[in-house]
This record gives structure tokens, C-alpha cells and sequence, in this order.
């Protein structure tokens, strides 16, 4: 019995089982259990061991996809392009203040799904009335954050590559200005954010590396003795594992990590007056990128 990762639209993936005996291929299309009937996706990959959860009934792959469902899934894409169209008058007639981010059918019809975002709860009870009545069935609202709105369109990042929540990153995890600083990145809200406007994901990634090695040396700005006499610590150079000091009066000294370890151990390299990490507050639009 294997475990399938399950593309859909708007880059959403779910983990199913062939408990069959289907041959399946990465790129083929298949019908899945749904909730409540089914749905269409792409086989995108084998799940590995670890994405299995014993705990949890995993829903199974039912089928292969035909040609005539691929022709119903296009059938679908284009009801679905009405139904947004048809909503957003709805939207302005009850005068909700809410962006209408995309609407998705289940395959089967049993289900829409209409994504939206806003900035604060919207009641829309009257709404979903309305899309109940006009399409005769079961009707979800999910509001979603500017970046599942930005995953589900894809798209590149600065790097040239595809957007990692569209491609492979699994859930959103929280991203804090002082991940950059503890990067020595500049503070340019246009450099530090992606397409969705938040910091990017990717500031993330490294962290444990600099949160174990940054302790490792003197932070930039203190001042230290050193056998050569009493300077400033100007630079830190992290992968090169180098610590540059202007001392007051003979030039530049620079010392590797080894040779620093070293000089503390015999009593010839001390901090005397250190500024401390750099913690300084974040201006409005740097904030912004957080939320």
C-alpha cells in the first residue's frame, strides 16, 4: 500500500492511499475521496514514511482520471470563472468589505469553495444565503492570509526560483525582522519581502546555523583589548570564521575564530565594553511585513 502526495488547485496537496492495485505514475491525473464525494488532482509525488501519520485515516485514491474527467475538470475551471464573477456582485450588494481571492469546485459539484481575504471578521451569512440559493449546493467561505493568497497564484522570488510555498514548503512558520539582522542583511522592506508582501520564508531557513555560530563571537561595534593594544570590533565574518578590529593606533588586526579562541583562553583578547546584539525597533513599514 502506497502513499501518494495530491496536487489541486491552487497548489493545495493532500497525502492519499492506493489501496489498490492502480499503477500510478508522478503526472497522473486521479480521483480521490472528498468529504463529502469526490475530487480531481495530479499525482505529484510518492509521500515519504515520515508524512504518514498512524493516527490519522487517510482518504484513498479511487481511480485513474479518464479523458471525460479531464473534460469535466475544464468544465468546472470555466464554472468557476462565472461563479467569482456572479459572487462579487453578491459581495458589493451586501457591501462586505472582503476580497474575493478565487473560488474553486470540488470535482464532483458537491462543494465551492470561495476564498477570500479581509482585514478584519466579515459576516457573511446573507452572502452565503445567496450562493446556496443560486447554485443549490453546499457553499464554504474561507478567509485565507495575503500568503496562502499569494501560494495558490505561484509565482518566482527575487532568487529566480519558484515561490517555496507553491513548490514544496509544507505550512508557514513565523518570520521576524531580527532573523535579518542576525543575518547582517540590510534593512530594505523591498529586499526583504516577497510577493505576498511578508517577510519572506527563506530568512527562516539558516537560523539554527547563525543562532549557534553568532554566540561564537564579539558583536560588531564593542570594544576589546588585544595583545596588540585596545581597538573596535568593525566586522564579523561568519563564513570565513574572520573577526576584523581597528585598533587605536597600529591599523587593522584580523583574527580567525581559532586564533580568537585561543587568545581569550590565555587572557589576550577580552571585551571591554560591548554594545550588545542589535536589536533595534523596526519603523512602520518594516512592521508591516510581519503581519
Amino acid at each position: 500500500m502506497n502513499a501518494y502526495i495530491v496536487a489541486f488547485k491552487g497548489n493545495r496537496k493532500n497525502l492519499f492511499i492506493n489501496s489498490g492495485d492502480l499503477k500510478i505514475e508522478t503526472g497522473s491525473y486521479v480521483i480521490v475521496q472528498a468529504e463529502r464525494g469526490e475530487d480531481f488532482g495530479k499525482i505529484l509525488r510518492l509521500a515519504e514514511p515520515s508524512e504518514l501519520d498512524p493516527n490519522i485515516e487517510n482518504l484513498k485514491i479511487l481511480r485513474l482520471g479518464s479523458d471525460y474527467d479531464l473534460d469535466r475538470m475544464v468544465f468546472n475551471r470555466q464554472k468557476e470563472d462565472e461563479t467569482y464573477d456572479e459572487c462579487l456582485k453578491f459581495i458589493v450588494k451586501h457591501g462586505l468589505n472582503m476580497k474575493l481571492v478565487d473560488v474553486e469546485y470540488q470535482f464532483d459539484c458537491n462543494k465551492i469553495t470561495f476564498f477570500f481575504t479581509a482585514e478584519k471578521r466579515v459576516d457573511f451569512r446573507e452572502l452565503v444565503k445567496d450562493l446556496a440559493a443560486t447554485y443549490r449546493t453546499r457553499i464554504e467561505l474561507r478567509q485565507i492570509g495575503v500568503r496562502d493568497e499569494t501560494k495558490r497564484f505561484d509565482g518566482f522570488g527575487l532568487c529566480g526560483r519558484r515561490q517555496c510555498c507553491s513548490g514544496w514548503l509544507p505550512e508557514f512558520t513565523t518570520v521576524t525582522t531580527q532573523m535579518a539582522r542576525n543575518q547582517n542583511l540590510a534593512m530594505n522592506p523591498q529586499k526583504l519581502s516577497g510577493n505576498c508582501g511578508r517577510l519572506l520564508c527563506c530568512l527562516r531557513y539558516e537560523m539554527e546555523f547563525y543562532e549557534e555560530v553568532i554566540p561564537l563571537y564579539p558583536p560588531v561595534g564593542a570594544r576589546c583589548m588585544t595583545k596588540r593594544g585596545s581597538g573596535k570590533i568593525i566586522k564579523v565574518d561568519i563564513f570565513k570564521e574572520k573577526v576584523h578590529i581597528l585598533l587605536d593606533e597600529s591599523g587593522e588586526l584580523v583574527m580567525n575564530i581559532a586564533e580568537l579562541k585561543k587568545a581569550k583562553t590565555r587572557g589576550e583578547f577580552k571585551v571591554s565594553d560591548s554594545p550588545g546584539r542589535s536589536q533595534a525597533p523596526d519603523d512602520e513599514e518594516l512592521k508591516k511585513l510581519q503581519g
